[in-house]
């Protein structure tokens, strides 16, 4: 027993350690009454409460230390369990790594299907109507294409495909094939093949990857570079 208590007196004390740098990224969020996720660098209100609290370059050790933390959110989210099966269904179809799905849904629209952007961005994948008809989801008799995307079996799927040909085209990594989720693949071209400098982008994959490695910390430790 002394040995154990040995053991973990130093490894807080070299946690510790290791989170003594000032530098620090944080995400806030809360799951609201309806089970829709909400998720904020800073916290926006008292309802907020911190997720993660990582200091920069020593991401493993805290992300391991809360990963049940967000776990446990999506255990209390009904408005995620509704769609779960969906999202194994479209994740397994598509070759999407299920949790990559889970932190972009969460991240883009909270898992509220009927989600609208100000820029016309719909649904739980938050798709623009241009990009799903590319994607063959089209308008039909008594249903607008914007109507068809807050149906979470569409919109999950032509989302799915949109995020794994994103990550085809640019080799699996996830970070640039989630900013050409966010800015267009021709963005990050545009920018070297690289996270383009726009700060809604850059604020996007970040929030993404903490959350993904949230729920995936013992593969993602210090995933994102920028």
């Amino acid at each position: 027993m002394r040995s154990v208590r040995h053991a973990l007196l130093t490894l807080l004390a070299c946690v510790g350690v290791l989170l003594a740098p000032a530098a620090r990224a944080q995400l806030w969020g809360f799951v609201d009454e309806q089970g829709f996720f909400h998720f904020s660098d800073t916290p926006a209100d008292g309802r907020f409460t911190r997720l993660l609290d990582l200091p920069l370059g020593d991401e493993a050790v805290q992300a391991l230390l809360e990963s049940r933390r967000a776990a446990t959110w999506f255990d209390i989210s009904v408005a995620y369990k509704a769609v779960r099966p969906l999202l194994r269904q479209a994740a397994r179809e598509h070759g999407v790594d299920y949790d990559l799905l889970k932190a972009v849904i969460a991240t883009e629209s909270g898992f509220n299907p009927r989600a609208v952007s100000h820029k016309g961005a719909v649904g739980l994948m938050q798709l623009m109507p241009a990009t799903a008809a590319g994607l063959g989801v089209h308008a039909v008799q008594g249903q607008s294409l914007e109507l068809r995307l807050t149906d979470p079996r569409i919109n999950v799927q032509a989302g799915a495909r949109y995020l794994a040909q994103q990550l085809a085209r640019f080799d699996g990594q996830v970070e640039l094939a989630l900013a050409a989720y966010n800015a267009g693949a021709g963005a990050v071209l545009r920018a070297g093949r690289q996270v383009p400098d726009f700060p809604e982008t850059r604020q996007y994959v970040r929030k993404v990857m903490r959350l993904y490695e949230q729920l995936r910390p013992a593969t993602l430790a210090g995933a994102y570079h920028f």
